[in-house]
C-alpha cells in the first residue's frame, strides 16, 4: 500500500515537490454517470431543454473544469494539459447519462485530478440545465478508470492489488 504524500513529517498538509521528476506522458481517464427521470431523459436526448444544448454545454464545461483543477483542489499542481476531451453515452434503460474524461499531458506529475474534476463539472452541468425539470437528479459511480505515464506506469481500474 502507497503512503500519503500530502503529509509532511509534523502530519502538515503540503504540495508534494515533483522538482526532481521526469516528464513523461501522462494521461488519465474517469468516469460517472449522472440518473434521472425518464422526462428529462428525453428531453436532453431530443433537444427539448429550454436552456439549450445540454451536453455541448457540459462538454465546454467539463473541459474548462479540467482546466482549472489546481484552482477548485488546494494541493494541486497546475498543470499544462495538451489535451481533454469530454464524451457522453446515453444508458436508455437506466435514464442515465454516462460522462467520460480524459485528460493528458507531459510533465511531471499526472493528470487523475484533472480527469476526474472534468467529469463531474460535465454531471454538474448537466444537473444545473435541467432541475427546472428533475431536481432529483443523481450523480454517482464518479471514479478513475485508466492513468498511464510517470513512475508507476499503467493503472486500470479492477486490476488493484488485493490488501
Amino acid at each position: 500500500m502507497g503512503e500519503f504524500t500530502h503529509f509532511n513529517e509534523q502530519g502538515h498538509a503540503v504540495m508534494v515537490d515533483v522538482s526532481e521528476k521526469s516528464d513523461t506522458v501522462r494521461e488519465a481517464t474517469a468516469i460517472g454517470r449522472i440518473s434521472m427521470s425518464q422526462e428529462c431523459f428525453e428531453k436532453v436526448k431530443t433537444g427539448g431543454m429550454k436552456k439549450g444544448d445540454v451536453l455541448g454545454t457540459a462538454r465546454i464545461a467539463g473541459i474548462m473544469g479540467a482546466k482549472r483543477t489546481s484552482e477548485l483542489i488546494p494541493l494541486c499542481h497546475i498543470l499544462n494539459l495538451s489535451k481533454v476531451t469530454i464524451e457522453f453515452e446515453y444508458i436508455e434503460g437506466a435514464c442515465e447519462i454516462e460522462a467520460r474524461c480524459t485528460a493528458k499531458t507531459v510533465g511531471k506529475t499526472g493528470v487523475e485530478m484533472e480527469a476526474l474534476t472534468g467529469v463531474q463539472v460535465a454531471l454538474l452541468t448537466i444537473y444545473d440545465m435541467c432541475k427546472a425539470v428533475d431536481k432529483g437528479m443523481c450523480m454517482k459511480n464518479i471514479r478513475l478508470l485508466e492513468k498511464t505515464g510517470g513512475k508507476s506506469g499503467v493503472w486500470k481500474a479492477g486490476q488493484e492489488k488485493d490488501v
